[in-house]
């Protein structure tokens, strides 16, 4: 599966942002798809994932009510709206997606997923 980013750039703290992953190659073998970011001289955090519908979500804590994953129909393409950004949130955003599982307590665990991303930055001005 290869996996293309974009969305990225530079927004006003308080604005607003959104990224996009496009899924190519076998899709329907990534049942799980979420998106990682990493901030200079810290380690890849995870911001949120979603199962192969949609249905199952879950976000980092820094997330949590001011971000949103989506999934399209055809499940090729994921989408991170980001509402409220800080300028904390300023970092590389990378997608990626996994073939293995869907458990919830999983999502968040970087190694559940096969395929990365080329990274997209966000840069949120404070």
């Amino acid at each position: 599966v290869q996996l293309q980013a974009s969305g990225g750039g530079m927004v006003q703290a308080g604005g607003s942002l959104r990224l996009s992953c496009a899924a190519s190659g076998r899709t329907s073998s990534s049942i799980l798809m979420g998106w990682f970011r990493q901030a200079p001289g810290k380690e890849r955090d995870f911001v949120a994932a979603t199962n192969l519908n949609g249905v199952r979500t879950r976000y980092g804590d820094s997330a949590k009510g001011r971000f949103t994953i989506s999934r399209d129909r055809a499940k090729t393409t994921v989408t991170l709206q980001m509402n409220s950004l800080k300028h904390e949130d300023t970092a590389v955003y990378y997608c990626a997606a996994g073939s293995g599982t869907t458990i919830f307590s999983e999502m968040d665990n970087p190694t559940r997923y096969d395929s990365w991303g080329q990274g997209t930055q966000l840069t949120v001005s404070s």
